[in-house]
């Protein structure tokens, strides 16, 4: 999260490489399980940061314009929404369904990387600049952060749903405002960015799978 400027072995930038690529590299070698499994569910763990970006098609990686912390996190997050997106509609005819979801703001070492500053970007300093506690900034603990993960691992009321983004342990609206606190941004749920960001993850990893192969 907010990482600075660095790359993986590939050269690509390590927000999108981590966050994304290694998500969608791992499903390819475990979707066979998957369809055997006749009723698998698959969760993308995105954020609220993924409406700080769209996916830049043309530079994903930052090859050729400034390389932005913030930017560059929400773009990542965003994937993991569209990726989503893009293999349920490829999963659901063999009984794979997958969900993504904001977790909520939690205080772990995920946010080993924040400056100071960045602590008031998300809302956690007081006026004295001082960095709030959990309960004070209206953080979730980490068990409450888990839960929505869990719920769309196991509930019931998701059963013949897929595609969707999840917080609080129920289904999100469409986000408007891009400054609105709950809710999808319209970029992160387009089926035709969700199918072009499958087709550039595949030509940059070199790793593709047909759900219809077990």
């Amino acid at each position: 999260m907010i990482a600075p400027l660095t790359r993986d072995a590939r050269g690509y930038e390590s927000q999108f490489s981590t966050n994304h690529l290694g998500h969608f590299q791992l499903t390819a070698r475990l979707f066979p399980a998957l369809r055997q499994a006749n009723g698998a569910r698959v969760v993308c763990v995105s954020s609220a940061g993924h409406r700080l970006s769209d996916i830049h098609f043309e530079d994903p990686n930052y090859y050729h314009r400034p390389h932005e912390k913030w930017p560059a996190y929400g773009q990542s997050k965003t994937a993991n929404v569209l990726f989503a997106l893009a293999l349920d509609t490829l999963g659901k005819n063999v009984g794979v369904r997958a969900f993504s979801l904001h977790p909520g703001a939690i205080f772990t070492p995920l946010l080993r990387f924040m400056a100071h500053e960045d602590y008031g970007v998300v809302g956690a300093l007081n006026e004295q600049g001082e960095i709030k506690t959990t309960a004070e900034a209206g953080f979730k603990t980490p068990e409450q952060g888990a839960a929505t993960a869990v719920w769309c691992a196991t509930s019931p009321q998701l059963e013949g749903r897929g595609g969707v983004y999840c917080e609080d342990c129920d289904i999100t609206t469409l986000k408007i405002e891009k400054d609105a606190l709950h809710g999808v941004m319209p970029w992160a749920v387009d089926a035709e960015s969700a199918h072009k960001l499958w087709k550039l993850s595949e030509q940059l990893t070199g790793v593709t799978f047909n759900p219809d192969e077990s």
